[in-house]
């Protein structure tokens, strides 16, 4: 079964082929990323793992203790402000293939520790990383397959495939005014104000959208996205241009007042990338950050805290950047036709038709369970020292 085949990964790869095929599709997609960035003549650099600040992304992450310091310290989240303190230093063209871990919910495309790779390009911006972004993929599709589409179970593997078509360029689509036009809103102009935050309650209340407490206006933005834009993302789409308030990090855009120079890459209705031109104003990132901190004392624990060292750091001067992030395990994924982000046994049937390891929560209390469609529910609990127990039930089924 599923379980099995993940706890003793070596029988699994001794007894299937198509999942030994896996590592080495995913070794073929490191190697090109890496072979890509160095023929433009990137360095690759590698970062710390633990930090006294948890920074560069908007997620929980996971804690540790150092003992002989005795201090708390941070698993890192992502390397992005360490690489663009190394730009700063005079390197204007790095990159860092390497896990991330984010204390998040596990699912089938969400995993707590995972690889990506970021780059910093210096006199660069969002419009050249897109650009790089086309050429990157498309390139690594006609290498690794001998064409730009691929076709991937989307469905489950009992339905028939879709085609994804990676000939670029990929299509652009402008997040607020799309988002309006798809949803007919009218949104006020600052989408800083407290206007605009109970305009964007109601639009979620109406169209029977679910956002968790704290509804700020940043996470109800981002709700409303993945409820109308991002389903249309089938084959790969740039949504660009986020607004101020959901990109702490990026740089204003250049002609339209409130919005910042960003772009995500969608990809099968899941993101792949997420770049944009930085920030490189120490005062503006200050006031940017210290906008975050509401956000936190407000309760959202996934804010961006201040980091003060990488602040100082800009203040002796960031070239204007272009900064990236792709996630390897997603567009693995795509490549091995996996539903599964941890790889193939997400394949439980006699025939290989049905999924499993599908995440739930209860309505009525906060306790997490995993329905498997062949074989059993499984509850998740949290022992004292807050790590993840899971007790297996018959299926009632």
């Amino acid at each position: 079964m599923a379980e099995t085949r993940y706890r003793q990964r070596y029988l699994d790869l001794m007894l299937n082929a198509d999942i030994r095929q896996i590592f080495n599709t995913r070794a073929n997609i490191i190697s090109y990323i890496r072979r890509f960035l160095d023929n433009k003549r990137f360095l690759e650099v590698e970062t710390p793992m633990m930090n006294i600040i948890a920074g560069g992304a908007a997620v929980r992450p996971f804690v540790t203790h150092h003992n002989d310091l005795y201090m708390r310290l941070y698993m890192r989240i992502a390397p992005e402000l360490f690489l663009k303190q190394l730009i700063v230093g005079g390197l204007e063209r790095v990159y860092e293939i390497g896990k991330q871990f984010r204390n998040e919910g596990i699912d089938l495309t969400h995993n707590p520790e995972f690889t990506t790779c970021e780059f910093y390009m210096a006199f660069a911006d969002y419009n050249d990383l897109m650009k790089m972004t086309e050429d990157m993929l498309s390139g690594m599709v006609k290498e690794l397959t001998g064409g730009y589409k691929i076709k991937y179970h989307a469905n489950g593997y009992d339905k028939e495939p879709i085609e994804i078509d990676f000939t670029p360029p990929f299509r652009r689509i402008e997040m607020i005014g799309e988002l309006e036009k798809v949803a007919n809103l009218n949104m006020p102009k600052d989408l800083a104000s407290e206007e605009a935050n109970k305009y964007l309650i109601d639009a979620c209340a109406r169209f029977d959208v679910k956002c968790r407490p704290p509804q700020t206006t940043a996470r109800l933005l981002d709700k409303l996205v993945g409820e109308f834009l991002e389903v249309t993302c089938v084959n790969p789409t740039f949504i660009i241009n986020h607004p101020e308030i959901m990109s702490p990090l990026a740089k204003w855009h250049r002609s339209d007042n409130g919005l910042t120079e960003r772009f995500e890459l969608f990809i099968n209705k899941h993101k792949l990338c997420n770049a944009y031109t930085e920030l490189n104003d120490p005062v503006v990132k200050r006031q940017r950050f210290a906008d975050q901190l509401k956000d936190r004392q407000s309760g959202d624990d996934e804010a961006i805290a201040l980091d003060e060292t990488f602040c100082n750091a800009l203040e002796y001067g960031l070239a204007p950047t272009g900064g990236w992030g792709l996630g390897i395990d997603r567009l693995t994924m795509l490549f091995t036709d996996s539903q599964n982000i941890k790889g193939k046994p997400g394949r439980c049937g006699p025939n290989g038709s049905k999924k499993c390891d599908t995440e739930m929560k209860s309505p009525e209390t906060s306790q997490k369970f995993v329905r498997c469609d062949c074989q059993d529910i499984k509850i998740a609990s949290q022992d004292s020292y807050g790590c993840t127990c899971f007790t297996k039930l018959p299926c009632n089924k």
